[in-house]
């Protein structure tokens, strides 16, 4: 008799599975999660048997289908998937770079691992609001907002605002 019987007797016969409880006369014995159960047609797939047949099965169906190389795997379809959502990675990257930033003359330093928390706390604590930095320093809002989130390198943000923000503050934002 199985560990958790509803109710049939030890030599089978009885009308309801003992997974779902459904009245079946078509009942069969099956190992789920290590217990031997008698199961309906609908739970028959939760049988360990049946799964270990599967897998085994869908190995075999992914080995040969790696052999011919008509089709990129899930893993090879995904990541292209995921360079075409990703504008970064095309060869334009206009959308991306701001007007005026220019790389060679303006270099981001290395910022220390917490610059933005660093910033909002050293501006709160000079009393100033995002904005009254931002007309002070004449620079836009939004600069200072991503270097406020920790998106300094993303914005395009040069190292003069970042050395800007040091001296104003009396602040280390970089290494």
């Amino acid at each position: 008799m199985a560990k958790y019987s509803t109710g049939s007797s030890g030599g089978g016969g009885g009308t309801n599975c003992e997974l779902c409880g459904a009245e079946s006369d078509s009942l069969r014995r099956a190992s789920v999660a290590g217990a031997e159960l008698e199961v309906c047609p609908d739970c028959a797939p939760h049988d360990d048997a049946q799964k270990t047949q599967r897998q085994q099965r869908s190995t075999r169906d992914t080995d040969s289908s790696s052999d011919s190389r008509d089709e990129p795997s899930r893993k090879q379809k995904a990541a292209q998937n995921v360079a075409k959502a990703n504008p970064v990675w095309d060869d334009d990257s206009e959308h991306w770079e701001q007007d005026g930033t220019n790389y060679d003359d303006d270099p981001l330093p290395y910022l220390v691992s917490d610059y933005g928390e660093t910033l909002v706390d050293s501006r709160r604590d000079a009393g100033l609001q995002r904005s009254e930095l931002a007309d002070e320093l004449d620079v836009p809002e939004k600069d200072l907002l991503a270097v406020e989130q920790g998106r300094a390198t993303q914005a395009g943000i040069g190292g003069g605002l970042i050395e800007a923000l040091e001296d104003r503050l009396d602040v280390t934002l970089s290494e």
